[in-house]
């Protein structure tokens, strides 16, 4: 299979993953938030990464020291800022609603986490798909965009628009700094580069491969972040008999499930862009989270979220196929 073709699908596969994975967090209970997320995290950040790049690399540790200790640092920080920024999304959810917060995070996400590294490149400017990447990115910024827009109409409608919320303003202000974190975690991927070139050059591990060493690193920063709040929690709310509550087997099962497939979207995410070249994490992370956005409404439209809002879910529809469009054009950017 041609490269390019391949590193698509990887992709496209990783979106799959990445949009359905939320799905877990609908049966937390009766584990606490924190108990849950704690679970969650270690299986997400440390325990698949690093045991899936083993199998591949068994010389794992050994290539993270040889890597200069700087890029390490530095990209364990991007993780963590990352960290911050899903903090700060459950933060805004809680003034301003999932859907508001969702477009704007998912947009700043994409969008952001796209054009740094793109900039970071040397002589970006001249390359021949520098203007189709800013078209396929600014198209995927409006398909984000209607579809957020389309959510607001559908809660207004089950809420009879009475719900306000004085704090929305607020709410819209921590989200827009939720979104430009959350681009960090791309950010570190790209930046954590190196550290998949001392396997490549020095081990002899293949591109796509190597990629999960990258990981590795950038998401120890994202799990001191995550699991260190997961525990502050713990502590502060007394909860940690909660990880004894009778009959909470479906929700360890849901955890470890979501951490696996979280990972799996990164994973699979970074063998495509490994492939990619230089512009994989340009093109493929902002396919990654318009495919994502695409399946993550699939899956609630088949839970019944859009039932009886059919102007919402014909703007949804809208929305979705300019996300569809912009995606092609970001595929194609990659020939």
């Amino acid at each position: 299979m041609d490269n390019s073709l391949l590193a698509i699908s990887l992709v496209i596969l990783a979106s799959f993953f990445q949009g359905t994975f939320g799905l877990g967090m609908k049966y937390m209970s009766p584990l606490k938030w924190e108990a849950w997320w704690l679970v969650h995290a270690l299986i997400a950040m440390i325990v698949v990464p690093i045991f899936w790049a083993l199998i591949l690399m068994p010389n794992l540790f050994e290539i993270i020291a040889q890597t200069r200790g700087a890029i390490v640092w530095e990209a364990a920080l991007y993780g963590f800022l990352w960290g911050i920024g899903g903090i700060l999304f459950g933060v805004s959810v809680e003034k301003t609603g999932i859907s508001i917060t969702y477009g704007i995070v998912m947009g700043l996400a994409a969008s952001m986490g796209s054009i740094i590294p793109l900039f970071q490149i040397d002589g970006a400017l001249s390359n021949p798909s520098f203007p189709i990447v800013l078209l396929g990115v600014l198209l995927l910024l409006v398909g984000v965009a209607v579809t957020a827009i389309a959510g607001v109409k559908r809660d207004n409608l089950k809420t009879d628009g009475l719900e306000r919320n004085n704090n929305i303003k607020l709410g819209v202000l921590i989200a827009v700094l939720s979104g430009i974190l959350s681009a960090f975690l791309n950010v570190g991927f790209a930046n954590a580069s190196p550290v998949a070139q001392v396997a490549v050059i020095e081990f002899g591990v293949a591109p796509q491969e190597a990629s999960l060493a990258a990981w590795v690193v950038v998401l120890l920063g994202a799990f001191a972040m995550n699991g260190g709040y997961a525990i502050i929690r713990l502590l502060h709310n007394k909860t940690f008999a909660s990880f004894g509550e009778k009959e909470s087997g479906k929700a360890y099962m849901w955890a470890v499930l979501s951490g696996v497939f979280w990972f799996a979207a990164l994973g699979v995410y970074g063998q495509g862009a490994a492939l990619m070249g230089d512009m994989g994490p340009v093109i493929g992370w902002p396919i990654l989270l318009g495919l994502a956005l695409i399946i993550s409404n699939i899956w609630a439209y088949r839970s019944g979220e859009w039932k009886n809002a059919k102007a919402p879910f014909k703007l949804l529809l809208f929305g979705l196929a300019i996300l569809i469009i912009a995606v092609c054009i970001l595929g194609y950017s990659n020939y």
